[in-house]
Protein backbone atom coordinates (compact mmCIF):
# COMPACT_ATOMS: atom_id res chain seq x y z
CA UNK A 1 0.00 0.00 0.00
CA UNK A 2 1.47 3.33 -1.05
CA UNK A 3 1.77 5.87 1.76
CA UNK A 4 0.48 9.33 0.88
CA UNK A 5 0.68 12.45 2.94
CA UNK A 6 -2.90 13.48 3.92
CA UNK A 7 -2.80 16.59 1.69
CA UNK A 8 -1.67 14.75 -1.39
CA UNK A 9 -4.05 11.90 -0.67
CA UNK A 10 -7.09 14.17 -0.58
CA UNK A 11 -6.17 15.73 -3.87
CA UNK A 12 -5.44 12.44 -5.55
CA UNK A 13 -8.39 10.32 -4.48
CA UNK A 14 -11.56 11.35 -6.23
CA UNK A 15 -14.78 11.29 -4.19
CA UNK A 16 -15.90 7.80 -3.21
CA UNK A 17 -18.65 6.52 -0.96
CA UNK A 18 -15.92 4.65 0.98
CA UNK A 19 -14.04 6.79 3.50
CA UNK A 20 -10.71 6.05 5.12
CA UNK A 21 -10.56 7.07 8.79
CA UNK A 22 -7.18 7.28 10.58
CA UNK A 23 -5.71 8.00 14.02
CA UNK A 24 -8.60 6.32 15.83
CA UNK A 25 -8.07 5.87 19.60
CA UNK A 26 -7.31 2.34 20.83
CA UNK A 27 -10.21 0.06 21.77
CA UNK A 28 -12.65 2.06 19.66
CA UNK A 29 -15.83 0.15 18.70
CA UNK A 30 -17.57 -0.21 15.34
CA UNK A 31 -20.53 1.69 16.74
CA UNK A 32 -18.43 4.76 17.54
CA UNK A 33 -17.04 4.86 14.00
CA UNK A 34 -20.50 4.32 12.45
CA UNK A 35 -21.74 7.24 14.57
CA UNK A 36 -19.45 9.59 12.60
CA UNK A 37 -21.33 8.75 9.41
CA UNK A 38 -24.89 8.37 10.68
CA UNK A 39 -25.99 12.01 10.44
CA UNK A 40 -25.11 12.10 6.74
CA UNK A 41 -27.05 9.10 5.52
CA UNK A 42 -27.13 5.34 5.62
CA UNK A 43 -23.90 3.54 6.58
CA UNK A 44 -23.73 0.35 4.48
CA UNK A 45 -20.45 -1.26 5.56
CA UNK A 46 -17.47 -0.91 7.86
CA UNK A 47 -14.06 -2.52 8.12
CA UNK A 48 -11.97 -1.95 11.23
CA UNK A 49 -8.18 -2.24 11.04
CA UNK A 50 -7.74 -2.65 14.78
CA UNK A 51 -3.94 -2.90 14.90
CA UNK A 52 -3.48 0.22 12.77
CA UNK A 53 -6.09 2.44 14.49
CA UNK A 54 -7.80 2.84 11.13
CA UNK A 55 -11.16 1.98 9.59
CA UNK A 56 -13.00 2.08 6.27
CA UNK A 57 -16.59 3.30 6.34
CA UNK A 58 -18.91 2.84 3.36
CA UNK A 59 -21.92 5.12 2.98
CA UNK A 60 -25.04 4.45 0.92
CA UNK A 61 -24.29 7.15 -1.68
CA UNK A 62 -21.37 9.18 -2.90
CA UNK A 63 -23.27 12.42 -2.12
CA UNK A 64 -23.55 11.39 1.53
CA UNK A 65 -19.81 10.75 1.65
CA UNK A 66 -19.03 14.11 -0.01
CA UNK A 67 -21.30 15.91 2.47
CA UNK A 68 -19.56 14.13 5.33
CA UNK A 69 -16.04 14.94 4.13
CA UNK A 70 -16.97 18.58 3.49
CA UNK A 71 -18.53 18.87 6.93
CA UNK A 72 -15.52 17.36 8.66
CA UNK A 73 -13.10 19.66 6.80
CA UNK A 74 -14.82 22.54 8.60
CA UNK A 75 -15.39 20.75 11.94
CA UNK A 76 -12.72 18.44 13.32
CA UNK A 77 -14.20 14.96 13.73
CA UNK A 78 -13.67 13.47 17.18
CA UNK A 79 -13.99 9.99 18.61
CA UNK A 80 -13.68 9.72 22.41
CA UNK A 81 -12.52 13.36 22.48
CA UNK A 82 -9.59 12.54 20.15
CA UNK A 83 -9.33 14.22 16.70
CA UNK A 84 -9.39 11.71 13.82
CA UNK A 85 -8.63 12.11 10.09
CA UNK A 86 -11.18 11.33 7.37
CA UNK A 87 -10.56 11.19 3.62
CA UNK A 88 -11.85 9.45 0.49
CA UNK A 89 -10.58 5.92 -0.04
CA UNK A 90 -9.24 4.51 -3.33
CA UNK A 91 -11.83 1.77 -2.97
CA UNK A 92 -15.22 2.37 -4.59
CA UNK A 93 -16.92 -0.16 -2.34
CA UNK A 94 -15.96 -2.41 0.57
CA UNK A 95 -15.77 -6.13 -0.02
CA UNK A 96 -15.47 -7.67 3.42
CA UNK A 97 -15.06 -11.27 4.47
CA UNK A 98 -18.45 -11.87 6.02
CA UNK A 99 -17.14 -14.35 8.62
CA UNK A 100 -14.59 -11.87 9.93
CA UNK A 101 -17.02 -9.05 9.77
CA UNK A 102 -20.05 -10.62 11.49
CA UNK A 103 -19.93 -8.33 14.48
CA UNK A 104 -19.77 -5.22 12.29
CA UNK A 105 -22.72 -6.49 10.25
CA UNK A 106 -24.76 -7.04 13.41
CA UNK A 107 -23.98 -3.52 14.59
CA UNK A 108 -24.92 -2.10 11.18
CA UNK A 109 -28.21 -3.97 11.13
CA UNK A 110 -29.13 -2.70 14.57
CA UNK A 111 -28.26 0.86 13.64
CA UNK A 112 -30.05 0.81 10.30
CA UNK A 113 -33.17 -0.70 11.86
CA UNK A 114 -33.25 2.24 14.24
CA UNK A 115 -32.57 4.65 11.37
CA UNK A 116 -35.29 3.19 9.17
CA UNK A 117 -37.81 3.59 11.92
CA UNK A 118 -36.78 7.12 12.56
CA UNK A 119 -36.41 9.64 9.81
CA UNK A 120 -38.77 9.72 6.86
CA UNK A 121 -36.18 11.81 5.00
CA UNK A 122 -33.60 9.50 3.49
CA UNK A 123 -32.41 12.38 1.35
CA UNK A 124 -28.82 12.93 2.50
CA UNK A 125 -29.04 16.55 1.37
CA UNK A 126 -31.55 17.31 4.11
CA UNK A 127 -29.32 15.98 6.85
CA UNK A 128 -26.39 17.71 5.43
CA UNK A 129 -24.80 19.52 8.35
CA UNK A 130 -26.08 17.66 11.39
CA UNK A 131 -23.07 16.86 13.53
CA UNK A 132 -23.03 13.40 15.11
CA UNK A 133 -25.29 13.62 18.15
CA UNK A 134 -23.99 13.69 21.70
CA UNK A 135 -23.90 10.58 23.92
CA UNK A 136 -25.79 12.69 26.51
CA UNK A 137 -29.60 12.81 26.58
CA UNK A 138 -31.68 15.42 28.35
CA UNK A 139 -34.78 13.77 29.78
CA UNK A 140 -37.87 15.61 31.03
CA UNK A 141 -40.67 13.70 32.71
CA UNK A 142 -44.22 14.97 32.13
CA UNK A 143 -47.37 13.93 34.07
CA UNK A 144 -45.21 12.90 36.95
CA UNK A 145 -47.91 11.65 39.30
CA UNK A 146 -45.56 9.03 40.59
CA UNK A 147 -41.95 9.27 41.73
CA UNK A 148 -39.27 8.30 39.21
CA UNK A 149 -35.86 7.52 40.68
CA UNK A 150 -32.38 7.52 39.25
CA UNK A 151 -32.37 3.69 39.45
CA UNK A 152 -35.56 3.54 37.39
CA UNK A 153 -33.92 5.62 34.64
CA UNK A 154 -30.74 3.57 34.73
CA UNK A 155 -32.68 0.34 34.38
CA UNK A 156 -34.83 1.57 31.50
CA UNK A 157 -32.04 3.20 29.51
CA UNK A 158 -29.44 0.48 30.00
CA UNK A 159 -31.52 -1.68 27.66
CA UNK A 160 -29.91 0.42 24.90
CA UNK A 161 -26.26 0.41 25.94
CA UNK A 162 -23.92 1.19 28.81
CA UNK A 163 -25.19 4.06 30.96
CA UNK A 164 -22.13 5.82 32.36
CA UNK A 165 -23.53 8.80 34.27
CA UNK A 166 -26.87 10.25 35.37
CA UNK A 167 -27.71 13.56 37.04
CA UNK A 168 -31.29 14.34 38.12
CA UNK A 169 -32.63 17.77 39.07
CA UNK A 170 -35.80 19.83 39.18
CA UNK A 171 -36.07 22.77 36.81
CA UNK A 172 -39.20 24.89 36.11
CA UNK A 173 -41.03 22.55 38.49
CA UNK A 174 -40.20 19.60 36.26
CA UNK A 175 -38.17 16.54 37.07
CA UNK A 176 -35.28 16.37 34.58
CA UNK A 177 -32.20 14.26 34.05
CA UNK A 178 -29.01 14.21 32.01
CA UNK A 179 -28.01 10.67 31.10
CA UNK A 180 -24.71 9.82 29.40
CA UNK A 181 -24.17 6.66 27.34
CA UNK A 182 -20.74 5.33 26.44
CA UNK A 183 -21.67 5.89 22.83
CA UNK A 184 -23.76 8.44 20.86
CA UNK A 185 -25.37 5.65 18.81
CA UNK A 186 -26.87 4.16 21.97
CA UNK A 187 -28.20 7.57 22.92
CA UNK A 188 -29.75 7.87 19.47
CA UNK A 189 -31.40 4.44 19.73
CA UNK A 190 -32.74 5.16 23.22
CA UNK A 191 -34.17 8.50 22.09
CA UNK A 192 -35.90 6.97 19.05
CA UNK A 193 -37.40 4.13 21.09
CA UNK A 194 -38.37 5.90 24.29
CA UNK A 195 -39.27 9.51 23.44
CA UNK A 196 -42.99 9.98 24.16
CA UNK A 197 -43.35 6.64 26.02
CA UNK A 198 -44.91 6.37 29.49
CA UNK A 199 -42.90 4.76 32.28
CA UNK A 200 -46.04 3.76 34.18
CA UNK A 201 -49.60 3.35 32.91
CA UNK A 202 -50.83 6.72 31.62
CA UNK A 203 -48.26 8.75 33.52
CA UNK A 204 -44.60 9.76 33.72
CA UNK A 205 -44.12 10.50 30.01
CA UNK A 206 -40.52 10.66 28.78
CA UNK A 207 -39.54 13.70 26.66
CA UNK A 208 -36.04 13.11 25.31
CA UNK A 209 -33.60 15.35 23.43
CA UNK A 210 -29.89 15.32 22.81
CA UNK A 211 -28.08 17.52 25.30
CA UNK A 212 -25.75 20.27 24.13
CA UNK A 213 -23.23 18.77 26.57
CA UNK A 214 -21.14 15.86 25.37
CA UNK A 215 -19.95 14.96 28.85
CA UNK A 216 -21.66 15.04 32.23
CA UNK A 217 -19.65 16.01 35.28
CA UNK A 218 -20.68 14.03 38.38
CA UNK A 219 -19.25 15.02 41.77
CA UNK A 220 -21.20 12.72 44.07
CA UNK A 221 -22.75 9.27 43.94
CA UNK A 222 -26.14 9.53 45.65
CA UNK A 223 -29.83 9.42 44.77
CA UNK A 224 -29.58 12.57 42.61
CA UNK A 225 -26.42 11.85 40.63
CA UNK A 226 -24.28 8.86 39.84
CA UNK A 227 -21.13 8.06 37.89
CA UNK A 228 -21.20 4.30 37.26
CA UNK A 229 -17.57 4.38 36.11
CA UNK A 230 -16.42 5.79 39.47
CA UNK A 231 -17.91 3.87 42.42
CA UNK A 232 -15.34 5.59 44.69
CA UNK A 233 -17.06 9.02 44.58
CA UNK A 234 -18.31 10.43 47.93
CA UNK A 235 -22.05 10.74 48.59
CA UNK A 236 -21.67 14.48 49.27
CA UNK A 237 -22.00 16.39 52.54
CA UNK A 238 -25.05 15.51 54.53
CA UNK A 239 -26.76 14.26 51.38
CA UNK A 240 -28.72 11.29 52.57
CA UNK A 241 -28.75 8.74 49.77
CA UNK A 242 -32.36 8.13 50.55
CA UNK A 243 -33.94 11.55 50.08
CA UNK A 244 -36.99 11.42 47.90
CA UNK A 245 -36.71 14.12 45.26
CA UNK A 246 -39.91 13.50 43.41
CA UNK A 247 -42.25 16.37 42.66
CA UNK A 248 -44.80 14.81 44.93
CA UNK A 249 -43.17 16.09 48.06
CA UNK A 250 -43.28 13.83 51.05
CA UNK A 251 -44.06 10.37 49.84
CA UNK A 252 -42.32 7.55 51.60
CA UNK A 253 -39.46 6.70 49.24
CA UNK A 254 -40.20 3.58 47.26
CA UNK A 255 -37.76 0.79 47.43
CA UNK A 256 -35.67 1.89 44.47
CA UNK A 257 -35.12 -1.63 43.25
CA UNK A 258 -38.83 -2.42 43.27
CA UNK A 259 -39.64 0.79 41.46
CA UNK A 260 -36.91 0.13 38.95
CA UNK A 261 -38.19 -3.36 38.33
CA UNK A 262 -41.70 -2.05 37.83
CA UNK A 263 -40.53 0.66 35.48
CA UNK A 264 -38.26 -1.54 33.45
CA UNK A 265 -41.25 -3.80 32.97
CA UNK A 266 -43.32 -0.84 31.82
CA UNK A 267 -41.48 1.06 29.17
CA UNK A 268 -41.99 -0.32 25.71
CA UNK A 269 -41.19 -3.70 27.21
CA UNK A 270 -43.23 -6.55 28.57
CA UNK A 271 -45.62 -6.25 31.54
CA UNK A 272 -44.53 -5.17 35.00
CA UNK A 273 -42.51 -7.75 36.88
CA UNK A 274 -43.86 -6.81 40.27
CA UNK A 275 -46.46 -8.72 42.25
CA UNK A 276 -49.86 -7.08 42.53
CA UNK A 277 -50.16 -8.17 46.19
CA UNK A 278 -49.40 -5.90 49.14
CA UNK A 279 -48.98 -6.66 52.81
CA UNK A 280 -50.56 -3.93 54.93
CA UNK A 281 -49.89 -4.03 58.67
CA UNK A 282 -50.55 -2.04 61.84
CA UNK A 283 -54.15 -1.54 60.74
CA UNK A 284 -56.96 -0.71 63.07
CA UNK A 285 -58.63 -4.10 63.56
CA UNK A 286 -62.19 -2.76 63.58
CA UNK A 287 -61.92 -1.18 60.19
CA UNK A 288 -61.14 -2.53 56.75
CA UNK A 289 -62.25 -0.43 53.81
CA UNK A 290 -61.72 -0.25 50.05
CA UNK A 291 -58.73 1.53 48.56
CA UNK A 292 -58.21 4.35 46.10
CA UNK A 293 -54.97 3.45 44.37
CA UNK A 294 -56.16 0.56 42.28
CA UNK A 295 -58.89 -1.97 41.81
CA UNK A 296 -58.80 -4.29 44.82
CA UNK A 297 -59.43 -7.85 43.69
CA UNK A 298 -59.14 -9.71 47.00
CA UNK A 299 -58.38 -8.97 50.64
CA UNK A 300 -57.32 -11.49 53.25
CA UNK A 301 -57.04 -10.44 56.89
CA UNK A 302 -54.37 -12.59 58.56
CA UNK A 303 -55.90 -15.10 60.97
CA UNK A 304 -53.23 -14.86 63.67
CA UNK A 305 -52.46 -11.16 63.11
CA UNK A 306 -55.72 -9.29 62.69
CA UNK A 307 -53.98 -5.94 62.22
CA UNK A 308 -52.45 -7.16 58.95
CA UNK A 309 -53.97 -7.95 55.58
CA UNK A 310 -52.90 -9.15 52.16
CA UNK A 311 -54.42 -6.98 49.45
CA UNK A 312 -54.42 -8.06 45.81
CA UNK A 313 -54.72 -5.32 43.17
CA UNK A 314 -55.15 -5.68 39.41
CA UNK A 315 -51.45 -5.37 38.65
CA UNK A 316 -48.00 -4.51 39.93
CA UNK A 317 -48.42 -0.88 38.88
CA UNK A 318 -51.39 -0.30 41.13
CA UNK A 319 -49.60 -2.08 43.97
CA UNK A 320 -46.58 0.21 43.55
CA UNK A 321 -48.81 3.25 43.52
CA UNK A 322 -50.74 2.20 46.62
CA UNK A 323 -47.55 1.38 48.46
CA UNK A 324 -45.82 4.66 47.65
CA UNK A 325 -48.85 6.73 48.64
CA UNK A 326 -50.10 4.85 51.69
CA UNK A 327 -47.05 3.51 53.50
CA UNK A 328 -46.55 5.58 56.66
CA UNK A 329 -49.96 7.30 56.50
CA UNK A 330 -52.01 7.62 59.65
CA UNK A 331 -55.35 5.83 59.38
CA UNK A 332 -57.77 5.57 62.33
CA UNK A 333 -55.03 6.75 64.66
CA UNK A 334 -52.44 4.16 63.62
CA UNK A 335 -49.49 4.56 61.22
CA UNK A 336 -50.06 2.04 58.45
CA UNK A 337 -47.16 0.05 56.95
CA UNK A 338 -47.46 -1.14 53.36
CA UNK A 339 -44.92 -3.36 51.56
CA UNK A 340 -44.93 -5.58 48.48
CA UNK A 341 -45.84 -9.14 49.37
CA UNK A 342 -43.95 -12.17 48.11
CA UNK A 343 -47.32 -13.73 47.22
CA UNK A 344 -48.37 -13.37 43.58
CA UNK A 345 -52.10 -13.75 44.39
CA UNK A 346 -54.40 -14.00 47.40
CA UNK A 347 -55.89 -17.49 47.47
CA UNK A 348 -59.59 -17.89 48.29
CA UNK A 349 -60.30 -20.38 51.10
CA UNK A 350 -62.12 -23.61 50.33
CA UNK A 351 -65.91 -23.51 50.91
CA UNK A 352 -66.91 -23.57 54.57
CA UNK A 353 -63.40 -23.03 55.93
CA UNK A 354 -63.40 -19.26 56.40
CA UNK A 355 -65.70 -19.12 59.41
CA UNK A 356 -64.46 -15.68 60.45
CA UNK A 357 -65.03 -14.22 56.95
CA UNK A 358 -61.43 -12.99 56.79
CA UNK A 359 -61.05 -13.34 53.00
CA UNK A 360 -63.17 -11.40 50.59
CA UNK A 361 -63.28 -11.36 46.79
CA UNK A 362 -63.95 -7.93 45.24
CA UNK A 363 -63.23 -8.83 41.63
CA UNK A 364 -66.78 -7.98 40.50
CA UNK A 365 -67.02 -4.83 42.62
CA UNK A 366 -68.81 -1.80 41.09
CA UNK A 367 -66.34 0.40 42.98
CA UNK A 368 -63.42 -0.27 40.65
CA UNK A 369 -62.10 3.01 39.27
CA UNK A 370 -59.49 1.76 36.80
CA UNK A 371 -61.25 -0.98 34.85
CA UNK A 372 -60.84 0.69 31.48
CA UNK A 373 -57.31 0.31 30.10
CA UNK A 374 -55.53 3.67 29.99
CA UNK A 375 -58.32 5.04 32.21
CA UNK A 376 -58.26 8.83 32.68
CA UNK A 377 -58.53 8.11 36.40
CA UNK A 378 -54.86 7.14 36.40
CA UNK A 379 -54.02 10.75 35.70
CA UNK A 380 -55.89 11.92 38.77
CA UNK A 381 -54.06 9.86 41.35
CA UNK A 382 -52.55 11.98 44.08
CA UNK A 383 -51.05 11.27 47.47
CA UNK A 384 -53.38 11.44 50.49
CA UNK A 385 -54.38 15.04 51.17
CA UNK A 386 -56.66 17.08 53.38
CA UNK A 387 -58.41 18.46 50.28
CA UNK A 388 -60.78 16.03 48.55
CA UNK A 389 -62.27 16.13 45.07
CA UNK A 390 -65.98 15.21 44.93
CA UNK A 391 -67.78 14.23 41.75
CA UNK A 392 -71.13 12.77 40.68
CA UNK A 393 -72.93 15.09 43.11
CA UNK A 394 -76.68 14.78 42.76
CA UNK A 395 -78.73 17.77 41.51
CA UNK A 396 -80.16 19.86 44.32
CA UNK A 397 -77.54 18.82 46.89
CA UNK A 398 -76.03 22.05 48.27
CA UNK A 399 -72.89 23.11 50.10
CA UNK A 400 -74.55 22.84 53.53
CA UNK A 401 -75.62 19.23 52.88
CA UNK A 402 -72.10 18.23 51.88
CA UNK A 403 -70.43 20.12 54.75
CA UNK A 404 -72.75 18.30 57.15
CA UNK A 405 -72.13 14.93 55.55
CA UNK A 406 -68.35 15.35 55.80
CA UNK A 407 -68.26 16.77 59.34
CA UNK A 408 -70.30 13.73 60.44
CA UNK A 409 -67.43 11.49 59.35
CA UNK A 410 -65.58 12.78 62.41
CA UNK A 411 -63.66 15.75 61.02
CA UNK A 412 -63.82 19.50 60.61
CA UNK A 413 -64.60 21.02 57.21
CA UNK A 414 -62.25 23.97 56.67
CA UNK A 415 -63.35 25.09 53.19
CA UNK A 416 -65.66 24.16 50.35
CA UNK A 417 -65.96 25.13 46.69
CA UNK A 418 -68.35 23.98 43.94
CA UNK A 419 -67.17 23.69 40.34
CA UNK A 420 -69.31 25.57 37.80
CA UNK A 421 -71.60 22.68 36.89
CA UNK A 422 -72.17 21.85 40.61
CA UNK A 423 -71.63 18.16 39.85
CA UNK A 424 -68.10 18.43 41.27
CA UNK A 425 -66.61 20.20 44.26
CA UNK A 426 -63.52 20.52 46.44
CA UNK A 427 -63.79 20.10 50.19
CA UNK A 428 -60.96 20.66 52.64
CA UNK A 429 -60.69 18.78 55.93
CA UNK A 430 -58.40 19.95 58.73
CA UNK A 431 -55.75 17.22 58.31
CA UNK A 432 -54.55 14.50 55.94
CA UNK A 433 -55.73 11.87 58.43
CA UNK A 434 -59.25 13.38 58.37
CA UNK A 435 -59.08 13.44 54.56
CA UNK A 436 -58.25 9.72 54.48
CA UNK A 437 -61.01 8.96 56.98
CA UNK A 438 -63.64 10.95 55.05
CA UNK A 439 -62.65 9.33 51.76
CA UNK A 440 -62.93 5.85 53.27
CA UNK A 441 -66.31 6.63 54.80
CA UNK A 442 -67.90 8.48 51.93
CA UNK A 443 -66.49 7.25 48.61
CA UNK A 444 -69.45 5.63 46.81
CA UNK A 445 -71.90 7.10 49.37
CA UNK A 446 -75.44 6.64 48.06
CA UNK A 447 -77.02 10.07 47.55
CA UNK A 448 -80.27 8.52 46.28
CA UNK A 449 -81.55 8.40 42.73
CA UNK A 450 -78.71 6.05 41.73
CA UNK A 451 -76.10 8.77 42.38
CA UNK A 452 -73.04 7.45 44.19
CA UNK A 453 -70.65 10.12 45.39
CA UNK A 454 -67.07 9.71 44.07
CA UNK A 455 -64.33 10.95 46.41
CA UNK A 456 -60.62 11.19 45.60
CA UNK A 457 -57.57 12.99 46.95
CA UNK A 458 -56.82 16.28 45.24
CA UNK A 459 -53.66 18.25 44.55
CA UNK A 460 -55.62 21.51 44.47
CA UNK A 461 -56.14 23.77 47.45
CA UNK A 462 -59.14 25.96 48.06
Amino acid sequence: QVKFSPKQRLDESPPSRVLHIRKLPNEVSETEVIALGLPFGKVTNILMLKGKNQAFLELGTEEAAVTMVNYYTAVTPQVRNTPVFIQYSNHKELKTDSALNQRAQAVLQAVSAVQDGSSPSSDPGVLDLTPPPSPVLRIIIDNMFYPVTLDVLQQIFSKFGTVMKIITFTKNNQFQALLQFSDPVNAQQAKLSLDGQNIYNSCCTLRIDFSKLVNVNVKYNNDKSRDYTRPDLPTGDGESTNKDHSLLGAISPLSAAAAAAAAAGRVALSGSGVSGVLLASNLNEEVHKPWVYGDVQRVKILYNKKDSALIQLSDGNQAQLAMSHLNGQKVFGKVMRVTLSKHQTVALPREGLDDQLLTKDFSGSPLHRFKKPGSKNFQNIFPPSATLHLSNIRDGVGEDDLRLLFSNSGGTVKAFKFFQDRKMALIQMSSVEEGIQALMDLHNYDMGGNHHLKVSFSKSTI
